[in-house]
C-alpha cells in the first residue's frame, strides 16, 4: 500500500462516496455545491467583465445640453440643487429627496416634500448614463427631469417666474448665470396679477407670448445647470468590482479574500439560474429599459400604466430633445423618435441600477417591498401582472439559493466616485432683495 493510499478512506473511492451520498439524499446538494465553487469558465469570466465597473464607458455626451460638462454650470447647479429657496415654502431642495448620505435617495417608499410623490425616489448616481429618467421614462434628459419637481405641487411647488426672480435677485446667482447664459431679465414687473378666482394660475400665464418663451428659456437653463452638477455623480468601485478584477487576473487567493463561498454562489446564480442579467446587465447593472415584472400596486393606488403613459408624456414635453429649448439636432434624438410605444410597454417600468441596492430600500416603483428578501421572493414566484403581461418567469430557487443571491447583492455597496466637495451643500449665498419696480 502506498503512502497516498494510507491517507484515503480505506475501501472507499470517490465514486463510492458520491453513491453513498446519493443514497443519503445528499448527493444532489454535494454536486451543486461543487459546481458553485468551481473555477469560472471563460464564458462566465466574459459575463463578469461586462458587469465590472472597469468596463463602464466614458460618460455619454448630452447634445441637448451644451453646458452639460461646463464646470461653471456644475458649480451653479450644485448651489441650486441644495437650495431650499427653490420651493414654494422655502423648505424643499432637490437634496431633500436625493440625499447624498443615502446614495441620493431618501429611504422612503415615496418621495416626501411639500406633499407625497406618486413614486419611489430613484438614485441620481450614474443617472447621466440613462437615456430616460423617472420610473416611466417621461423625461429624456437630466436637465428636463430637473425641471419637473420645481413646478410639481407635491414636490417644490414653485413656478418658473418665481424661480427666475430668485436667481435675478440674488447677485451671486445672477452673476454666475450671466457668465454662462448671458443677460438675465427681471420678469417680475411685467406680470399682471391673475384675476380673482384664478389665484392658482402660474404667473407665466399672465406674460406675453414672447416673454413666456424667454421665461421658459431661463427655466431650461436652470435645469441644464442642475444637470451639469448631477453628471458628476458617478458610481464607485465596490467589493464586487475588486473581486472581478481578481477573477480576470486569475488571482485565487485574492478572490477567496474578497468573496465568501456563499457570495460566490450567489454571483453564479445572478449570472446563471436566476437570470438577473436579462435586465440588470452592463457595469451599472441595468439595461435602462422598461419591463413589466408583475409588481403589485401600492396600497390605495390603481395599477401603474408605466411606460405607455411615460412615452406619451415625453413626446409631448416642450423640454424634450426635439423641443425649442434643446441644443440638439434632430439626428441626436433617435431615442425619442423611435422608442417603443405599443401595448407591449403597458405596465412596464424602468430597470433601476442594482449598485448600492442594499442601502437604497424600500424597493419597486412605489416602495411596495421593504426588503431585498421580499424582492427576491417576488421574482422567485413571478405572479401574474395586475396590468399588462409579466415578462418574468418563476425561478424556482431554493431558500438557500435565495439567501446566496441576497449575500451577493450585499457586495455591490460603494460610495460615489465623486469628489467630497460635490457631496455637500456649498457655502450659502446671501439673498439680495428684489428692488422695487418704478
Amino acid at each position: 500500500m502506498t503512502g497516498a493510499e494510507t491517507t484515503s478512506t480505506p475501501g472507499w473511492s470517490a465514486a463510492a462516496i458520491v453513491v453513498a451520498l446519493l443514497g443519503l439524499g445528499l448527493g444532489a446538494w454535494w454536486l451543486a455545491e461543487s459546481s458553485r465553487q468551481a473555477p469560472w469558465s471563460a464564458a462566465e469570466r466574459s459575463t463578469l467583465e461586462s458587469l465590472w465597473l472597469g468596463s463602464l464607458p466614458p460618460l455619454p455626451a448630452d447634445p441637448s445640453n451644451r453646458f452639460a460638462d461646463d464646470p461653471d454650470a456644475a458649480a451653479l447647479g450644485q448651489r441650486l440643487f441644495f437650495d431650499p429657496r427653490l420651493s414654494a415654502n422655502g423648505e424643499v431642495a432637490c437634496a431633500t429627496c436625493h440625499q447624498p448620505a443615502k446614495y441620493f435617495t431618501d429611504g422612503l417608499a415615496r418621495g416626501r416634500a411639500i406633499g407625497i410623490s406618486r413614486r419611489n425616489t430613484i438614485s441620481l448616481v450614474g443617472a447621466a448614463y440613462s437615456p430616460w429618467l423617472y420610473w416611466d421614462g417621461r423625461k429624456d434628459s437630466l436637465w428636463s427631469q430637473a425641471l419637473s419637481p420645481l413646478e410639481d405641487p407635491q414636490e417644490h411647488g414653485s413656478n418658473r417666474v418665481d424661480l427666475i426672480t430668485l436667481v435675478h435677485a440674488d447677485r451671486a446667482y445672477r452673476s454666475a448665470y450671466e457668465r454662462l447664459f448671458g443677460p438675465l431679465q427681471d420678469f417680475s414687473g411685467r406680470i399682471r396679477f391673475a384675476p380673482p378666482g384664478n389665484a392658482g394660475a402660474s404667473p407665466a400665464a399672465n406674460l406675453s407670448a414672447e416673454d413666456r418663451q424667454l421665461v421658459s428659456r431661463v427655466f431650461a437653463n436652470i435645469g441644464k445647470s442642475i444637470a451639469a452638477y448631477e453628471r458628476l455623480l458617478r458610481p464607485g468601485v465596490s467589493r464586487f468590482d475588486r473581486y472581478v478584477e481578481a477573477v480576470l487576473a486569475e488571482d485565487q487567493p485574492r478572490q477567496r479574500q474578497l468573496f465568501s463561498p456563499f457570495e460566490k454562489a450567489g454571483l453564479r446564480l445572478f449570472i446563471g439560474k436566476a437570470n438577473c442579467t436579462q435586465c440588470h446587465n452592463g457595469p451599472l447593472l441595468t439595461n435602462n429599459e422598461f419591463h413589466n415584472t408583475g409588481v403589485l400596486s401600492a396600497a390605495g393606488q390603481v395599477p401603474d400604466k408605466g411606460r405607455i403613459d411615460g412615452v406619451r408624456i415625453a413626446r409631448a414635453d416642450p423640454f424634450n430633445c426635439l423641443g425649442t429649448y434643446s441644443d440638439a439636432a434632430e439626428a441626436d434624438c433617435a431615442e425619442l423618435m423611435f422608442t417603443k410605444t405599443g401595448i407591449e410597454v403597458l405596465g412596464a417600468l424602468r430597470t433601476p441600477s442594482l449598485r448600492n441596492v442594499e442601502q437604497t430600500a424600500p424597493y419597486m416603483h412605489a416602495g411596495q417591498l421593504t426588503t431585498l428578501a421580499a424582492v427576491l421572493a417576488h421574482y422567485n414566484e413571478a405572479p401574474p401582472a395586475m396590468i399588462g403581461h409579466n415578462e418574468a418567469k418563476p425561478l424556482n430557487l431554493s431558500r438557500r439559493e435565495i439567501k446566496q443571491l441576497r449575500a451577493f447583492l450585499g457586495t455591490l455597496n460603494a460610495a460615489p466616485a465623486t469628489e467630497p466637495r460635490w457631496l455637500r451643500p456649498p457655502e450659502p449665498w446671501p439673498l439680495v432683495e428684489v428692488p422695487a419696480q418704478p
